[in-house]
């Protein structure tokens, strides 16, 4: 029976899963979903329903639950019943895999944690003090990771999404703050890291001159920030001591003069959870446009409010690529990843025509086609879009801690 590995990747309201087979040749996908309406007592019509692809993208599992309280241990207590039926079982259609761990997406590593790590209780400690800085990330992979532990004792491993960006220069995760806040690790870590790992790792094979020179990669969807890489390493990126940094994004404000906040400290009267939910939950596309935080439904509109906030996003990403050109001394490759950057092709155009300058020559209709490469063969900055997998570079993790863990 071959070793396979169960990756998750929990949020507020759903638990992506996915299952790798090890294989000589690498990493097979055997199938990926996710149970979506988690915790949905707020939205009663939204009933918790599962559904489950092939490689193939074929559905070979579904299911759909009469309850408002089917929350992440639930979850995740029906996804290990799942895979062991259908991974484990010779007749279980996946080719009888035995479940050898569970990688996890982790949001915030902290300082401490600049790579994938055994999770034990040790490690759910230090993990739970970093809360604050991704509330809307954080508790949900801890739940996961907690309702797995009670459900199995399978070894599981914590991918972070800031570990890539440890390879910074200490001046660009700098404040201009007291050192003694700097020294309590109040910093710019930086987050999509796996995201943007996997786009580092497949760009040897796309574009040589990208992976060993100067890119920036723009991971554009609900969340949204940009990269910039030289030689596969992260130099800078848009995000800083939380994913609230950077671009504006489905609900959440991007970069936000501090002064703002204590304007509404004071003139409003707004305390700290109630800033927070601002920030978080009321702004960005939807803040601005008042209508959606989906880029889809601001495209299809005709409201003038919806395209300020699509004017918005575009002109902060270019400034933003602006910027992480500089950092980098200049621009070899931009790549185009994430929901919104692999499906929105008018957004890609505005952001490349802007980018101009910097020697993006735009082929309209390689971008319509959703490329890979969008720019004209004699452009001096080649333009991609690559589908991203993060859950891939979470098996790869995954499989190499536990086998130290075995050599161990």
């Amino acid at each position: 029976m071959a070793d396979c590995f169960l990756i998750i990747n929990a949020g507020s309201s759903s638990l992506k899963f996915s299952a790798f087979a090890a294989e000589r040749d690498g990493l097979k996908l055997l199938a990926r979903r996710q149970v979506e309406g988690l915790g949905s007592a707020s939205a009663p019509s939204r009933k918790p329903h599962f559904a489950v692809t092939n490689a193939s993208g074929q559905v070979i599992g579904g299911q759909e639950w009469n309850t408002t309280s089917f929350g992440h241990d639930a979850a995740i207590e029906f996804v290990l019943g799942w895979c062991r039926d259908h991974l484990e079982q010779p007749e279980g259609g996946l080719g009888g895999q035995r479940i050898a761990a569970v990688g996890h997406r982790v949001v915030h590593g902290g300082a401490r944690f600049s790579a994938p790590v055994l999770i034990d209780e040790d490690v759910l400690a230090q993990l739970e003090e970093l809360v604050p800085l991704a509330p809307l990330h954080q508790p949900y992979c801890l739940a996961a990771i907690r309702a797995a532990a009670g459900a199995t004792k399978l070894p599981q491993v914590a991918c972070f999404d800031t570990a890539f960006h440890h390879s910074q220069p200490p001046l660009a995760q700098a404040f201009a703050l007291p050192r003694r806040f700097a020294d309590d690790g109040v910093r710019r870590y930086g987050f999509h890291g796996l995201s943007y790992e996997y786009i580092a790792s497949a760009l040897p094979g796309i574009d040589e001159k990208a992976a060993t020179g100067r890119t920036v990669i723009a991971h554009l969807g609900n969340g949204a920030s940009l990269c910039a890489i030289r030689a596969g390493k992260s130099v800078a990126t848009s995000m800083g001591f939380t994913p609230l940094d950077g671009l504006p994004m489905g609900t959440r404000c991007g970069a936000l003069d501090p002064g703002v906040v204590l304007y509404l400290l004071d003139r409003y009267r707004l305390d700290a959870r109630e800033i927070e939910h601002l920030l978080y939950h009321e702004s960005g596309l939807l803040g601005v446009s008042g209508i959606s935080s989906d880029m889809r439904t601001l495209l299809e509109s005709d409201d003038p409010r919806a395209a300020e906030a699509i004017d918005l996003f575009v002109y902060r990403i270019s400034r933003e690529i602006g910027s992480l050109a500089a950092a980098l001394g200049g621009l070899d490759a931009l790549v185009f990843t994430g929901g919104i950057g692999q499906h929105a092709a008018p957004i890609r155009e505005r952001v490349c025509q802007n980018a101009a300058w910097l020697g993006v020559m735009l082929d309209q209709r390689a971008n319509l086609a959703h490329g890979p490469r969008i720019t004209q063969q004699d452009s001096p900055v080649r333009a991609w879009v690559i589908p991203t997998n993060e859950e891939l570079v979470i098996a790869r993790h995954t499989q190499t801690v536990i086998g130290r863990l075995i050599e161990a």
